[in-house]
């Protein structure tokens, strides 16, 4: 079965880019709070980027889930799962506060968590089925 698709793209593809950005640029804010030594401004946009994310990724993982059980992309799937549930704990952890809240456990979520979501998009990019180009 064709997965669900605008413009002969599968409706998921739209989507996961927006969660993959906010990841990264999520950990990007980390980086950048931790060498500011602590100016809130990094820890904020983070925690912004952190829920946009985990909104965007919740999106993606239902119609990754409807495209699976219509028989495509499993190992994708599960991937971007993995990549919700560790952003999930990263934004519970980034919700301490101060320096607490990015060093060390949620500096290290976010690379765990960006490296997930990329080897996602990865692994949906490459499992997609052929969409009819009719």
């Amino acid at each position: 079965m064709r997965p669900i698709s605008i413009a002969r793209q599968p409706l998921y593809a739209i989507f996961l880019p927006i969660a993959a950005v906010c990841f990264v640029g999520a950990l990007i804010a980390d980086l950048a709070y931790v060498s500011s030594d602590g100016n809130l401004l990094w820890l904020h946009s983070s925690d912004w980027l952190l829920a946009a994310g985990l909104v965007f990724g919740a999106v993606v993982l239902v119609l990754m889930l409807v495209d699976a059980l219509r028989g495509a992309g499993w190992i994708a799937l599960l991937a971007l799962l993995c990549t919700w549930i560790v952003e999930l704990f990263n934004s519970l952890i980034h919700a301490r506060d101060g320096w607490t809240a990015v060093v060390p456990v949620g500096l290290w979520l976010s690379v765990i968590g960006a490296v997930l979501v990329l080897l996602s998009g990865w692994l949906s990019r490459s499992a997609r089925a052929p969409v009819d180009r009719r």
